[in-house]
């Protein structure tokens, strides 16, 4: 296994913003970051990923409402929340976003019954 070759590779993706690649799955934005994340911190090549940027976009990714989106200028999700406050986690930086309005969003999406409204009525 060439670990430094995919991290390299995991490390560039999304680094030419005109691909289609790119382009295409904004809404794997979130989710995919903290895949890709996890990956390099298993490898132990976490530090090949400019730190601060997906500090800075996670931010930019948090709504009025506490929930977190997949990208900028998507709506919040519970899902895409959820793989927010693990990247956070990951970086030892969960001070980055306002947690308090976070619980507050996970806490609306709850029912009486502790489950969670379904994926399609959350906006």
């Amino acid at each position: 296994l060439l670990l430094e070759k995919h991290a390299d590779y995991i490390a560039s993706y999304g680094s030419k913003k005109d691909d289609y690649e790119y382009c295409m799955p904004k809404y794997l934005g979130m989710s995919g970051i903290y895949w890709g994340l996890t990956v390099m911190n298993l490898m132990g090549q976490l530090h090949h990923v400019n730190r601060e940027e997906i500090l800075t976009f996670i931010k930019s990714c948090q709504h009025e409402c506490g929930g977190i989106s997949t990208s900028i200028r998507h709506d919040p999700h519970l899902l895409y929340t959820l793989s927010a406050v693990q990247i956070l986690t990951l970086y030892d930086s969960i001070n980055v976003i306002d947690i308090n309005k976070v619980v507050e969003y996970v806490q609306s999406l709850q029912k009486e019954d502790r489950s969670f409204i379904p994926p399609t009525e959350q906006s």
